[in-house]
Order: structure tokens, then sequence, then C-alpha cells
């Protein structure tokens, strides 16, 4: 009974740090039991993202091997300062002579700089070593979308895409900059002070180690809800970003259709959707923090009561005299125990962070390009422009046809139309020809040669494509001309925008080649950023050339302008052309008439006038719309 009173404060304690252990294996089961709906995504274990990352970091493990000899100073002054402290404790209660106290003050100062000094040079030496194992991760991750094909570009969002360049490299920094190499730092500090205290005192250091079991405990918990947390704020900001990505692109039709308040309201929603697995991740890093803290304020408490006891009355405790000096260093010593594994549970939030992160890219990584080189691919030095199908099948979706059975024959410098209604295939056969889809049956021949065995650079390199929808990057003029040219003089350029009659608005212009080309070439007319793709195309020197619909929605005056270059650029080489309008392929080498995926017409235009066809009603329907026109 006696003994009750000295202990009731350590009983209290302990309760209430068992209690908070009951709760939390509580929720851990509860969680691990409970459905996330949300949670779609592929889960990879640490050990694997730890291995993915740790990859990209071997370049430079002569810099993290240098940070780590820098950072053995400092964990020195870790371990040795709360020495020094006890010492000087222990001497200022008796006569001491003052050098030598002198001496211990100089010789902590000199810890501590000496300290500064390597902490400084180790952030500035990480942060270097972090920036160029970020650019190297966004080059891969870029690198390897633009390996994908187009059937896998289309079904991936591009906000998603711009989340996995952009913001999950960004999340990925902290781990290579900070956590990895502090990480080391902790568990050096920890195994370090460990010696040290059981060196000192070693049943004060079995009292500490008592609370260490919590600490695991509760460091696992946070993990199990910390991860999904993290994974909740990746999906929801990628959710808004490709949100973004496609309404801001598409803001002219929402304006048109009077839609800006029920795009808000979506936007509202998918921010807030965001909000809450932000506040929700902090919940859960704010009630984990004070539970670690909680245990370093009980393991002082119990410090405090049994230590200054022991040093108050004299007597021994289990064996070993406690001195005043010996409870100073130990005080100072736990906070050396408990720093590394607070700051642990801070940078495990960033941990946790930056593995979900690590996973949407690795995700990413992980998508097997559709289309690649064959073992045998061969480069195609020089192209010919001999194209040929047999008996081609193609489907987008399985079992729904595109083509079915398409045949035909291309002689080198032909000039071949394909026309036909909306969903006959023409635009797929042009497609299948540069590779950008593979066929299920049949064969593809270029000068006699299976695209599936030329390598893509190669198959591509020889090809110029004119499209509808021209896409004019951000920059100059000059630069969406040359595209992936170099050092080409500006008369060189010149001479193929006259070529295409691109010169007629090019010298109008104040700055010329370098006049600003914004956003999608939003600044230029339909028909200008035509010829730019025209002229775009020709300096290329391309084989063959492709035109899918290049004349359509543009003005009559442009049109003339387009045809007489297309009249230059029949010389060049092959030529493929798309077109609804037949007054734009009626000099054709030859037409193939598509209709439900197979050639139902091929000929000439005489010839398919004469033979009075599918294709001769199609040219009077489009005769007598001009003449009611007119």
């Amino acid at each position: 009974m006696t003994t009750l009173p000295n202990t009731l404060p350590l009983w209290l304690v302990g309760a209430i740090i068992g209690l908070f252990t009951l709760l939390f294996t509580a929720a851990y089961i509860w969680q691990a039991r409970r459905p996330d709906p949300a949670d779609t995504s592929r889960h990879m274990s640490d050990r694997v993202i730890i291995r993915r990352l740790l990859a990209y970091a071997k370049p430079y493990r002569g810099q993290f091997i240098l940070a780590l000899v820098i950072m053995v100073v400092s964990v020195g002054y870790d371990v040795l300062s709360p020495l020094l402290v006890g010492r000087i404790e222990d001497m200022i209660k008796d006569v001491f002579p003052l050098p030598r106290l002198f001496a211990l003050v100089a010789v902590y100062a000199g810890l501590l700089i000496v300290s500064m000094i390597g902490t400084y040079w180790q952030a500035i030496l990480l942060q270097k070593t972090g920036q160029k194992i970020l650019s190297a991760m966004r080059r891969d991750v870029f690198t390897h979308v633009e390996a994908l094909s187009h059937e896998q570009l289309s079904q991936i969002p591009v906000g998603k895409l711009v989340t996995r360049v952009s913001n999950d490299p960004n999340a990925i920094s902290y781990l290579f900059t900070n956590i990895l190499v502090t990480l080391v730092k902790n568990v050096m500090v920890i195994f370090g002070v460990l010696g040290a205290m059981l060196a000192l005192n070693y049943a004060l250091t079995l009292m500490v180690l008592a609370f260490t079991p919590f600490v695991a405990w509760f460091t696992i918990v946070f993990r199990k809800f910390s991860r999904k947390a993290h994974r909740r704020v990746n999906d929801a900001t990628t959710d808004l970003n490709t949100f973004l990505s496609e309404n801001l692109s598409g803001m002219g039709i929402i304006q048109i259709f009077n839609r800006e308040q029920r795009k808000m309201d979506d936007f509202t929603e998918k921010s807030d959707h965001l909000k809450k697995a932000r506040q929700a991740r902090m919940l859960v890093f704010g009630i984990f923090r004070p539970m670690v803290y909680m245990l370093y304020i009980s393991s002082i408490v119990f410090l405090f009561y049994c230590g200054s006891m022991g040093a108050l009355s004299g007597e021994p405790v289990l064996g070993q005299i406690i001195t005043s000096g010996v409870v100073v260093a130990f005080y100072l010593y736990i906070n050396k125990f408990y720093n590394p594994i607070q700051n642990l549970a801070e940078q495990f939030d960033m941990l946790q962070r930056s593995f979900a992160a690590a996973e949407k890219i690795f995700t990413v990584l992980d998508i097997e390009p559709e289309i690649t080189d064959l073992p045998d691919a061969v480069d195609l030095p020089e192209m010919r422009g001999e194209i040929e199908f047999r008996d081609v099948w193609f489907a987008y979706k399985p079992g729904e046809w595109v083509l079915k059975g398409v045949s035909f024959h291309v002689q080198p410098g032909q000039t071949v139309a394909f026309v036909g209604p909306t969903g006959a295939g023409k635009t797929t056969i042009l497609s299948l020809i540069c590779r950008n889809y593979d066929i299920q049956r049949g064969q593809i021949l270029v000068d006699g040669i299976d695209v599936r065995h030329i390598k893509l650079a190669s198959l591509r390199s020889h090809f110029g494509q004119m499209l509808q929808d021209v896409f004019l990057f951000s920059g100059d003029i000059r630069s969406n001309i040359l595209m992936r040219l170099e050092n080409v003089p500006d008369e060189q350029v010149m001479e193929a925008c006259r070529y295409v009659n691109a010169d007629s608005f090019i010298n109008k212009l104040e700055r010329g080649l370098d006049e600003p080309v914004l956003e999608r070439g939003n600044n230029y007319s339909a028909g200008q950023r035509q010829l730019l793709s025209f002229a775009r195309t020709i300096i290329h020197k391309p084989s063959v050339i492709i035109l899918d619909e290049a004349t359509a929605n543009i003005d009559t005056e442009t049109e003339r302008l387009i045809q007489d270059s297309l009249e230059k650029i029949r010389t060049i080489g092959t030529m493929l052309v798309v077109a609804h309008r037949l007054s734009t392929v009626q000099h054709a080498d030859c037409i193939i008439v598509l209709a439900g995926g197979r050639i139902v017409e091929q000929g000439t235009h005489r010839e398919l006038l004469a033979l009075g066809g599918r294709y001769r009603r199609l040219y009077e329907l489009q005769d007598r719309k001009r003449a009611i026109g007119k």
C-alpha cells in the first residue's frame, strides 16, 4: 500500500497510452475491413516502389555517399553534445578548474559549428542532385508517352498525363532531396543515441525503450490511413486537371451554348472533392504527430519522476547510481531519440505522398506501347513511294470492322484519292500506312516491304501529313515550319513558303517568320494555318504526301491558293488525298471509292463518271449543290 502513491502517476500515464493504443488498433481493423470504392488504382508494394526509385538515384550514388559522409559529422554532434552538457552539469556542483569548463564549452561550440556547415553543404548537394533526378524522371515519362500508340493516347485523358509529367514528379522531389538521406541519418542518430545511453545508464535506457513498440505500432496504423489519403488526393488532383484541360480548350463552345454556370458547378464539385481529400490527409497527419509527441512527453515524465527520485535519494536504481548530470544528459538524449521519430512523422507524410505519386508515374511507365519496332525491323534510307494494301482488315474495337478486305496498289509518284461517305474508312487507310495503328489481317507494303518490318522513325520520316485540323505549337512561324530541322537558313524557309503560297500573308506580318504563334495557332485563320502546314511538309522533303480533308473549312480565296499549291506538290512524290469535295480530286491518277469499309469503285475521274455508279451520283449531287449555291 505504501508504494501505490509513488507509482500512481506512472500507472496513469500507462493507462492513457494503453487507451490510445486500443483506439488505434480498432481504427486499423476497421479501415482494413472497410472497402474503398474510389481506390481502383493498381497497388505496388513499398519495396517495389523504392527499388524503382533508387534506380534513378544510382547514377548519382557518388553525391549521395558524399552527403552521407557529411552527415556523419552532424550525427557526431547529436551523439556527443548531451554527454558534454551532462559533464558540465556534474562539474558545476563541485569546485572545478575554470579552464576545463571553457575547454568543454569550446568543444561543444566547435561541434555545433561544424555540424551547421555540414548540414548546409549537404542540403545544397542534395537539392542539385534531386533536381537532376527529377528531370530524368520527367524525360522518361514524356518519352514513354511519345511512344504510345494513337489508340492508347486516346484512352488516357490529357489532364492525367499532364499530372504525371508535372505534378507527380514534384511530389517525389522531397524523397530524393531530403527523405532518403534523412532516414539514414535518423537511423544512425537513433542507434548512436541508444549506444550512448546504454553506456551512460542502462536502467534509464530500458525505460526509454519501453515506449518504442507503441511508436512502431502507431506508425503502422498511420501508414494504413495515410497511403489511402494520399491516393485520394492524387486521384482528385488528376480529375481536376483533366476537367480543366478539356473545358478550357472548349471554353468557346461552353460560351456559345451558355453553359458557364453548369460547368462552374462541375468545377466547384471537383474542387470541393479535392479540398475534402486534402483535409482528410491533414487530419490523418494531425493525429499521428501528437501521438508521437505524447510518447515523447511520457518518456520525459518517467525520466524526471524515476531519475529525480533516484538522484535525490542517492539510492541505486537497478544497481546504478543516478546523478543530476545523468538526468540532464538523458533528457537531452530522449529529445535526440524522439526528434528523429517526430521528424519521421513529418517525413512519413511526404514519403507516403511520394510513394502515391510514384505509383501513378510507374503505372504510366508500365503501359506497354502497342506499336513498336520488331527485332528484324530495318531502316529505310530512301522511299520510292510505292504503296500496296493486300486484303487488309482493321477494327478499332474487336469485331467492329472498319476496313474489310481492302486491296489496292499505288505506283511511285502517283496521286491517289479516297472518297466516300463518313465512316467508310478513308482516314483509317492513311493512318494505317504510317502505322499509327496495326492491322488485324492482311499486309501493308511500302516499296515492297511490310511496314511492320520498317523502323517506325524511319517509316514516318518519309511521310508528310497535312490534316484538316492543323495543329500549331506556341512559338513563332519559323519554329512551326522547321519542327525537327535545325540550322536552316531563312531563305530556304521562305522558298518553301513561296512554293505553297504561304508567303502571301507572311510578308504582310510585321515580324515575318518571327511573328508569334499563340496556343494551337488561334491567332491565325484556318486557311493560314493550312498554308503553314503545307510549308512545314514541303521543307521536310517527304517521299509520300498525305492530305486528309486539307481543303475543308476554308474560304474560296484561300482554297484557290491551296489548289495551286497542290498542283505544285503533286510533282514532289506520291500523294494520297482524302476529300469530300470531288472537285479537288478530279486530276488524280486514280480515285478509290469506299463504302462500308470496302472498295466499291476504282479508276480515273472520267472512268468513274462513265461507269455511272456511286461516284457519278455523288459527283452530280455536289454539282447540283454548287449550282444552287451560285
